[in-house]
């Protein structure tokens, strides 16, 4: 006999999962064989083992998977995306795998049109369905909605809201005039100030945007706004080898006219200090790289060629970004007056310094550079001698009451640089904030009544350096993922128990602890941070230091740098930087620039130059400038604080609306087409949620509808009669009558709740043709009569049982009253009462008298006329007790003692007169008995003859009920003797289980991060040191005995130590050898521990099967009665300490049900009979007889698998009365069923 070889999905670390057949049962573990032969054979543990249903198939929906885990979830993501299938949904969740390719037909205007109006699952998971699900909320819930697009970079976060947008637009702005237009040329523009070239993505949002689209209140567009966050300025001045500046730069170098280019003074990237160490290479087609000349091409252009991208081309783009500016409403001149101001940060990056060797020290521009400071001075139309003056001097003004003195101080040569790229991305992020503005100036806007609001922020980061930028960025996603949990999973949760549905309660990973970290009032690292710049001269050491010391004292989630499994990382200094624990993995950040970014003021003399400007468009930048400095380094307001201040606006503004998810997916590092690597793709569902979300909606009911809006949509298409009817009536009538599984719906206290999928099945039933409306009318007017005639019977049986509960209590006083009345009557006459009794009572004696009188010969006459005598005066006294009611109790007694002594006396006379009768009649009267006496032992001696055989099954059946009492009395015994030594052990256990609670986690994390440093090191070509950590085990045949026994739970060691001290062990035995040792062996000691094991791991493998198990099936995989294994369950496990006055083999006989699939109920729920036969503590032989049904017999070495596995402990059977029957009860139904002769193991012959 072997295990069945089903297909599993196995963990993996490369692959996320792999295809494989379980092959062995190994205690805790199993044996398992991958169906891929590049994979190796491995030993798992079963928590890494999950059922794989059928991995060919795919769902639009994974909550329709056959099997929710991990594993099938991934399988039907890479199943879709195999076969351009980008969207999945996760109940009301989208997840969007990016295709980096363009899919014909995804998202053209027909597709746009049949989505319209169409429920969440009627067609196939799109973008454009969670658009129209959130126009449809905000109409039928009156509440403005947000549509979270989140993801890693790469991920297609920014298509996804382009997408979105069109949607919205196209639908329901074309009677809005130029809102549409302006809406959708927001989108290149931005993406050309605000986006850039990246490692994980060509066209990466380097800033966070809120696009509101506004509705009137009969929901058509009236306008739109856009709030952005956190634009990263240290991209304008340096970028790493493969990654570019801002798009508008090359836009400008490459598709501007050479009329322009000449005004600007531009020429190629090579020549600008904010270009040329980055990528330099223009983003072209075949096409579009024909119309550069040479001056336009760098040197990295002219080896390599031009980078490709489907959706973005340097040349022709700067066209489509100035048509689009023109629309939003700039004029030539301001645009022209944009295109200067961008190409004056250029030329300013180019301005270099020196040391000034005269006696002021200080610094001075290079020679070399004057032209490009001259050009930089021309295009942001300030003075260029001024211009020099302020970037290598700083105005310091030292105040005495109203008046100061101002000072210029001379910068050292680093000192300039740092001013010169503080004023240029100053400039450059005054004008991003422009440039909003004037688009959010170009939307025509009326009365808001709702919007739809679109967050597109960039997504989790982290690289080899990661500086406050990524810090910013990260928290927020911290603040995001906080808030997804909340509203997913939280929120669902307590929505069930709010309104009264029994789902299982879901556990998700808290980041609150790291949100806290980070932004806590008074000791997070945004506080600290403020702190250090307020000092005199602030320095970054000191503010790690205080990281350090005040935060990551025993907190896991911050740690010092060296920590890390990046080889990169721990060559930083304590005081250079810290690693991180976000909810995504872990994070180093160096924080040597960490200050200067938190702090984007520029020096006085900078600021004032130029707010003088001659250039409209840059003293426009500058007009309402609220200098940090002026205020003095206590006043200021950082960086960080302003982020802080709209994330919780934003925040709280997501709280307010209804939410829905966009979960974009990236499916490969090299961002290539038709590529998947499943290990990055599980770690991004694990990092947001999605695996704890499908673990919800297994039992979760992701769809519902108050009952007040089902009356409101549905009613109007129902006869008057239905539509009258009170919402929760009417939803209730209408579900009920639709024939739904009772699975798929359940009602709470204000609204249905819907399985997912199920909505939209009712929506389209009660959209049907009227034909099929008019048989839904009659099934709900069906279903209101049959509720209202419960009703009523229900009504009229309360009633009913009312009635006879008060005519049972008015019985019952009756009775009261009865009773005390009759006991104070009793009570008065007793005495009179008892007296009398005791005199009728001679009358017995007079009866027994007359009868030996009539026994006389002789004098019978005379003895006769006495008992006469005698009974006429004891009539006479009950007469006279009777009559007189105040007679004493002393004449009472006097009476009687009268009438007894007359009575003995007359029986005296009447015995001595049938003694000498009986005298002679005695030798014949002895005769006789003798007689009877040989007679009646010979009827006796025949009966025990006859009854022997009856006594001797009848002493057996006692010995078994003794038997069975005495173990009762032992078990209740050992179980006092547990109970003691449980409380003693309980709180030892739970702080065990929280220990190894709290390690798995970190393991888990530990786990996250080495992955993380893996797909970092694979980028950046680094090193990654240690070994991951072995919170699951991937070992192969040839390391079983390695690091894979130190992941198992602390009840598994336990065992071990346990089997350890045994004479045997067989931890390492397969489970084949195991089943021939038990058939063959003749060494009994070695038999009963081969019994042990196997049975132990029959109990793993079908604990493990059960909670696999399909929802539909578990009824048909019992091995044994549901009381058995009910009993077993809340039995305690407890060592054997041998048999209790027990024989080896024992006989049971219980009766059961199995439930069956279909047919007559009647008919499935006969009951049978289930036999089994112990030999020892485990089940030799197991029968089950059924009316009507052929027998099923099972034995040991042969069915294993379909026998109870458990011991005779565990079942309680010896302790159910009537349970244990004789061996030949047994042996009789098992031969007449055709069973074989049974054998016990240790006589079977090797």
């Amino acid at each position: 006999m072997t295990i069945d070889k089903q297909l599993v999905w196995v963990r993996d670390p490369n692959e996320g999962f792999v295809l494989a057949r379980l092959h062995e049962l190994m205690g805790e573990e199993a044996d398992i064989i991958p169906i891929d032969n590049k994979h190796q054979r491995r030993v798992c543990s079963f928590e890494d083992i999950f059922p794989a249903g059928e991995p060919n198939k795919d769902v639009n929906d994974n909550c329709e998977l056959m099997f929710l885990n991990e594993a099938t979830l991934l399988n039907n993501i890479l199943t879709r995306y195999s076969k351009n299938k980008i969207y999945t949904y996760v109940a009301n969740i989208l997840l969007a795998v990016n295709p980096y390719e363009d899919i014909r037909d995804l998202y053209s205007s027909s597709t746009i049109k049949n989505y319209q109006g169409r429920s969440l699952g009627e067609l196939p998971p799109h973008v454009f369905a969670i658009a129209d699900k959130a126009f449809r909320d905000m109409k039928s819930l009156k509440q403005s909605q947000s549509i979270i697009v989140s993801g890693e970079s790469g991920a297609g976060k920014t298509e996804s809201t382009k997408y979105i947008l069109k949607y919205l637009c196209d639908l329901w702005a074309k009677g809005a005039g130029p809102v549409e237009q302006k809406i959708l040329d927001a989108n290149p523009i931005l993406e050309a100030f605000g986006n850039a070239k990246t490692t994980r993505n060509n066209n990466s949002s380097r800033f966070g945007k809120f696009m509101e689209v506004h509705f009137n209140n009969k929901y058509q567009v009236v306008g739109g706004y856009i709030s952005h966050y956190l634009l990263e300025k240290s991209r304008i001045c340096t970028q790493s080898a493969e990654e570019r500046n801002y798009h508008v730069f090359y836009l400008l170098c490459a598709g501007a006219p050479p009329e322009l280019r000449a005004q600007l003074k531009l020429t190629k990237p090579d020549d600008y200090a904010y270009l040329k160490n980055g990528c330099t290479q223009y983003f072209t087609t075949p096409a579009s790289e024909k119309k550069l000349n040479s001056s336009q091409k760098s040197k990295q252009q002219q080896a390599k060629g031009g980078l490709r991208d489907p959706i973005l081309d340097d040349v022709e783009d700067f066209q489509r970004l100035h048509q689009a500016l023109s629309r939003v409403g700039l004029s030539e001149e301001e645009k022209a007056g944009v295109y200067r101001v961008v190409a004056g940060v250029l030329h300013l990056g180019n301005v270099e310094f020196e040391d000034d060797d005269g006696s002021r020290g200080g610094c001075v521009p290079r020679d070399r550079c004057l032209p490009s400071l001259q050009a930089a001075a021309d295009l942001l139309a300030v003075d260029a001698a001024e211009l020099r003056r302020a970037l290598v001097a700083r105005l310091l003004q030292s105040a005495r009451g109203n008046k100061g003195t101002a000072i210029m101080v001379p910068l050292k040569t680093y000192e300039a640089t740092n001013a010169r790229d503080a004023l240029a991305k100053s400039v450059y992020s005054r004008l991003f904030d422009y440039i909003v503005n004037r688009i959010n100036l170009s939307i025509p806007f009326q009365a808001s009544a709702y919007y739809i609001g679109v967050l597109d922020i960039a997504g989790f980061e982290y690289f080899q350096m990661n500086s406050f930028e990524q810090f910013c960025i990260n928290y927020c996603n911290e603040k995001l993922q906080q808030f997804f949990n909340e509203r997913i999973l939280k929120n669902e949760q307590e929505l069930y128990k709010k309104e009264g549905l029994n789902v299982p309660e879901i556990r998700f990973v808290d980041n609150q602890d790291c949100i806290d970290l980070i932004e806590s009032k008074n000791h997070g690292i945004f506080h600290l941070l403020d702190e250090e710049s307020k000092l005199p001269k602030p320095e970054f050491g000191h503010f790690t230091h205080s990281v350090h010391k005040e935060l990551g004292t025993n907190n896991p989630r911050l740690q010092l740098p060296r920590s890390s499994r990046l080889k990169a990382h721990r060559t930083l200094r304590d005081d250079e930087g810290f690693l991180l624990r976000h909810f995504a993995g872990a994070v180093c950040y160096n924080t040597n620039q960490f200050i200067e970014k938190n702090n984007d003021a520029l020096h006085a003399s900078l600021e004032f130059l130029i707010q003088e400007s001659n250039s409209p468009l840059v003293k426009q930048l500058f007009q309402n400038v609220d200098n940090n400095n002026a205020k003095g380094k206590l006043n200021f307001i950082s960086v960080g604080a302003k982020f802080q201040s709209q994330l919780s606006q934003l925040m709280e503004k997501l709280k307010q609306n209804g939410t829905n998810f966009v979960r974009c997916i990236k499916p490969n590092s090299a961002m290539c087409r038709r590529a998947a690597e499943g290990a990055l793709v599980l770690a991004q569902l694990q990092c947001s949620g999605t695996a704890a979300v499908l673990l919800l909606m297994e039992h979760g009911y992701p769809s519902r509808a108050p009952f007040a809006h089902l009356h409101r949509v549905y009613a109007p298409h129902l006869p008057p009669r239905l539509a009258a009817l009170q919402p929760k009536l009417f939803s209730e009538a209408i579900v009920h009558s639709l024939g739904l599984s009772d699975k798929d719906y359940k009602f709470g206290i204000t609204r249905v709740f819907f399985r997912p999928g199920k909505y939209s099945e009712f929506d389209t039933i009660m959209r049907s043709e009227p034909e099929n409306l008019k048989k839904i009318v009659e099934r709900v007017l069906k279903w209101i009569i049959k509720s209202r005639w419960r009703r009523s019977i229900f009504a009229v049986l309360s009633i009913i049982k009312l009635k006879n509960k008060i005519l049972y209590r008015r019985q019952c006083l009756i009775t009261i009253q009865k009773t005390i009345r009759g006991h104070l009557v009793r009570k008065q006459h007793r005495p009179r009462y008892q007296a009398i009794m005791k005199i009728k009572a001679l009358n017995a004696n007079l009866k027994d008298m007359e009868t030996t009188t009539a026994q006389l010969k002789k004098e019978k006459e005379s003895a006769q006329k006495n008992i006469e005598n005698l009974r006429t005066a004891i009539n006479s006294a009950c007469v006279t007790i009777k009559s007189n009611e105040k007679i004493s109790r002393s004449e009472v007694d006097q009476i009687y003692t009268k009438l007894t002594k007359d009575v003995e006396a007359q029986m005296a006379a009447l015995q001595k007169a049938m003694v000498d009768q009986k005298n002679r009649e005695e030798q014949e009267r002895l005769r006789k008995i003798e007689a009877e006496i040989r007679a009646a032992e010979e009827q006796k001696r025949q009966e025990l003859e006859k009854i022997k055989q009856e006594e001797e099954n009848r002493r057996l059946k006692v010995e078994m009920e003794t038997r069975r009492k005495a173990e009762e009395l032992e078990r209740l015994r050992q179980e006092e003797q547990d109970r003691l030594s449980a409380q003693k052990m309980q709180k030892q256990l739970e702080e065990a289980a929280r220990a190894e609670q709290e390690d798995r986690e970190r393991l888990e994390q530990e786990r996250r991060d080495h992955e993380m440093a893996v797909r970092l090191a694979k980028e950046t070509n680094g090193h990654v040191e240690g070994s991951p950590p072995q919170l699951r085990s991937f070992p192969t045949m040839d390391s079983m005995n390695g690091e894979n026994k130190l992941n198992r739970s602390e009840r598994v060691r336990m065992q071990q130590a346990i089997q350890g001290k045994q004479k045997y062990d067989l931890s390492k035995w397969k489970y084949s050898e195991l089943r021939d040792t038990i058939n063959t062996s003749c060494d009994i000691e070695l038999l009963e521990a081969c019994r042990h094991e196997f049975h132990r791991r029959l109990k793993v493998y079908h604990a493990w099967k059960a909670k696999n198990a399909r929802k539909t099936t578990m009824a048909e995989q019992e091995r044994a009665p549901q009381s058995i294994m009910e009993a077993a369950a809340k039995t305690p496990r407890v060592t054997q300490k041998g048999e209790i006055l027990g024989a080896r083999h024992r006989y049971f006989r219980i009766p059961f049900v199995r439930p069956a699939g279909g047919g007559d109920p009647v008919e499935a729920d006969r009951r049978g009979w289930w036999y089994a036969h112990f030999d020892g503590q485990y089940v030799a032989r197991q029968m089950e007889l059924h009316p009507d049904k052929t027998p099923v017999l099972l034995q040991a070495g042969v069915d294993d698998m379909q026998m109870c596995e458990l011991s005779l402990e565990e079942t309680g059977l010896t302790r159910k009365r009537g349970a244990e029957i004789l061996e030949h009860e047994f042996e009789r139904e098992w031969s007449r069923h055709g069973g074989a002769t049974y054998l016990p193991p240790d006589l079977r012959k090797r």
